[in-house]
């Protein structure tokens, strides 16, 4: 018999506990890989490579606070800007939904089609939709997931606005970091609100990455001390801002991670204490034939990370797997678009389980070097 044999035969001694120590570390794995993606995906949402081009201009006070249609005139004199459009987010319940997971927005058509580069039409007619106003453009995400087609009517029932929203859609678009969007005309929405001449907030792309901060400036101080001051910010910075309202989740989800860590230390050290404790009498059977501490921790440590390594394997493996292939979108009913398992992320999860699997031996190890050969061979007697 081998050394290798030899060490994974005392691990698989008994079968059950074995496959109960695997089964826990692959779950906690397969959970910490979880919330680690969650947390990445809640607080650096992706971006495109044409996002660097975009600002976003809100009212300084509050985002819930809108600002006034007149300040495109201001906006458009602005150098270093190609395109400006309102962009005012609706928030309506489609069909009898209480809670829709996708976003309606009201643009300018003809101004917007300049500032979602990136976005191209799958289905329907982009034309068609600038000179209907009662149409919209529609995410392909959303039209699969709803079933839906050209020509389809969508009703939106107000939870912001006092109006509801009854379109016909003109076009599909797909291509971009988020395919489940819908914008309508924002002409329709004045109308519906009384023509109240305000505008959420003012999407904007700039000529290229280099001005973009120069522009932010400019657009800020156009409305300096004025009575509807704006922050302007890159797209990024605004995504960032707009998660950042769901609190601090980097907290909650760390402080998950760390009880479930945390538990997974208790039941793999709890584990090998008791399969350690039952092989004193061979421990010190080794011992009296010459095997010294240190050969003996190395047994006890290649067994604790073997069996931790297999579980971090199938554990890490299996999420990779279950949300790489999962239709997140059905799962999440469209809360989330991308759920992607890094190669980092998996890494973390891997460290994790190579570190237990070393702290999990430290406990039975000095046991086994305070024994000494008599006291061992007693103990099972």
């Amino acid at each position: 018999m081998i050394i290798a044999t030899f060490i994974a035969k005392n691990a698989l001694r008994n079968k059950r506990r074995a496959a109960l120590t695997i089964l826990s570390v692959a779950v906690s794995c397969a959970l910490l890989v979880t919330l680690l993606t969650l947390q990445r995906e809640m607080t650096i949402p992706p971006e495109s490579e044409a996002a660097s081009l975009r600002v976003i201009a809100r009212n300084k006070v509050s985002l819930a606070q809108p600002l006034p249609a007149k300040q495109l005139a201001v906006i458009d004199k602005i150098p270093g800007i190609v395109a400006v459009s309102p962009f005012s987010f609706f928030g309506g319940n489609f069909r009898e939904e209480t809670v829709t997971s996708f976003a309606q927005f009201a643009v300018d058509p003809a101004r917007f089609q300049n500032i979602i580069v990136e976005g191209k039409i799958a289905e329907g007619s982009y034309d068609n939709f600038i000179k209907d106003r009662n149409s919209c453009l529609v995410g392909a995400d959303t039209l699969k997931r709803y079933g839906l087609k050209v020509g389809d009517q969508m009703r939106f029932t107000g939870t912001f606005y006092p109006a509801n929203l009854d379109l016909r859609i003109a076009a599909v678009y797909q291509g971009t970091v988020d395919d489940r969007n819908v914008f309508f005309h924002h002409k329709l929405l004045d109308e519906l609100l009384g023509d109240p001449g305000t505008v959420g907030t003012w999407y904007l792309r700039v000529e290229s990455a280099d001005v973009a901060n120069d522009v932010i400036a400019r657009v800020n101080k156009a409305f300096e001390n004025t009575s509807a001051e704006v922050r302007a910010e890159t797209e990024r910075a605004f995504q960032m801002s707009f998660m950042s309202m769901l609190g601090n989740v980097k907290v909650l989800i760390g402080s998950i991670s760390t009880v479930v860590v945390f538990t997974l230390v208790l039941v793999t050290v709890s584990t090998m204490s008791m399969a350690i404790r039952e092989r004193f009498r061979e421990l010190a059977i080794l011992k009296a034939l010459g095997f010294r501490r240190r050969e003996l921790f190395s047994f006890i440590l290649a067994e604790s990370f073997g069996l931790a390594a297999l579980g971090a394997f199938v554990g890490i493996g299996g999420a990779w797997a279950f949300w790489t292939f999962l239709d997140l979108q059905t799962l999440t009913r469209g809360f989330l678009v991308y759920f992607e398992v890094t190669p980092r992320i998996m890494a973390t999860g891997a460290t994790v389980a190579a570190l237990l699997g070393l702290f999990s031996a430290i406990a039975p190890s000095i046991a086994v070097a305070r024994m000494s050969v008599v006291k061992g061979l007693k103990t099972l007697d």
